[in-house]
């Protein structure tokens, strides 16, 4: 462990949800990251990540699998997680666990270090839980998570949150009593940038040179993305436009059945769910944020490393990322008039556009690239493994 201390490169497991989310995406993109600069990645989960595409150095995957029994309705995930975890740090020597949500991660955590700790080898398995927002929000709705949740953050060897909204509301809800250090979501910088080439791809989806907008979500009620639909009709009824619509939901059929209604189907593309964004958002003018809560905004970084303007609500901590008037613009939540005369603003002005485009790309570089939070987790393992030693 003083190696490890010292500088030498980590053994890590990592969990996430695997599905399409901004823990999901973290999660990965953090492993990769991590893996580029050396240490040892472990993935742990009931299906590959969605942005782990091909063979990487110093990664692998190890799927959990949960038996079918009669007895249960709901196979027990928690406790075949905790399972999995406890093997690949024992065969593989890891040395530390990075979980992605509280529920029911950390609570897999937790068992897979006490189960360690009472083996033969009585090994120490420390873990970090990485708060991302809906394992906090959940507690809001069934009251009935939050002993266990508490629990399973008290006992993290470290924890950290991705905005200093979330750390905050964590701390006051649930009465933490140890540290949560923010550290920010990221974004790659020499993947997420407009290429020279993003002007002539743009004709794919705006052949006569129509303005583009784009929204990138999972498209769960809380983004909102009827919203988006509503912002884009009232936009494309003053500029030409088209808009993008990345990702794939339970409300997707709903804002299909809403532009078909407005009879704007045409100019609202469906490109269902994407493994490389990067290769989307350039295409844009403006992105559109419309969500009833986000605890950072992930897709609206992305979108502003691609100097992509960002149009959001001010709720969470999306006014963390986005300074309004300078980097973006934040509106109330529902409030798609304002979010519209926004946009249409910025669209008649060219160089107002090109100016705010510039700015975002700019805080994207400044704050929030992988070359500025990596480091911070790097140092935050250390941390932890000393306390650990």
């Amino acid at each position: 462990m003083d190696g490890v201390a010292k500088g030498r490169s980590m053994r890590i497991g990592i969990t996430c949800y695997p599905t399409y989310g901004g823990s999901g995406v973290v999660a990965t993109e953090l492993g990769l990251e991590l893996a580029q600069l050396g240490h040892e990645i472990h993935f742990i989960s009931y299906a590959q990540p969605i942005r782990l595409t091909g063979p990487h150095p110093n990664i692998h995957y190890h799927e959990v699998e949960v038996s079918s029994y009669p007895l249960f309705d709901y196979p027990p995930y928690d406790l075949a997680l905790a399972t999995r975890m406890a093997e690949v740090a024992d065969f593989y020597e890891l040395d530390l666990l990075h979980v992605h949500y509280a529920i029911p991660h950390s609570v897999s955590a937790l068992l897979a270090r006490q189960m360690l700790a009472a083996g033969t080898k009585h090994k120490k398995l420390p873990f970090v839980t990485t708060l991302h927002g809906t394992d906090i929000t959940l507690v809001g709705q069934d009251p009935s998570y939050l002993p266990i949740t508490r629990y399973s953050i008290e006992e993290s060897d470290g924890v950290t949150a991705i905005s200093e909204y979330l750390r905050e509301r964590t701390l006051r809800e649930f009465e933490i009593k140890n540290e949560i250090k923010v550290i920010y979501n990221f974004v790659n910088c020499d993947l997420y940038v407009r290429k020279p080439e993003a002007a002539q791809q743009r004709l794919q989806y705006a052949p006569n040179g129509e303005r583009i907008l784009v929204h990138l979500s999972n498209f769960r009620p809380v983004k909102r993305v009827t919203d988006t639909v509503e912002i884009f009709d009232r936009v494309r009824k003053k500029i030409p436009s088209k808009l993008l619509l990345i990702g794939d939901g339970p409300d997707r059929s709903r804002a299909e059945w809403l532009a078909a209604q407005k009879g704007i189907q045409h100019d609202v593309i469906f490109l269902g769910k994407q493994d490389e964004v990067y290769e989307k958002l350039p295409l844009a003018d403006i992105m559109l944020l419309p969500s009833e809560l986000e605890s950072f905004g992930l897709a609206a970084l992305e979108a502003m490393a691609c100097q992509v303007v960002p149009i959001a609500t001010r709720v969470g901590g999306v006014p963390e990322v986005i300074e309004h008037g300078k980097s973006g613009f934040l509106a109330d939540v529902g409030d798609v008039e304002t979010m519209a005369n926004y946009a249409i603003d910025l669209l008649n002005d060219e160089s107002a556009l090109q100016e705010m485009a510039k700015a975002s790309r700019a805080v994207a570089q400044s704050r929030f690239c992988t070359t500025k939070i990596i480091p911070q987790y790097v140092d935050f393992y250390r941390r932890v493994l000393e306390r650990s030693a």
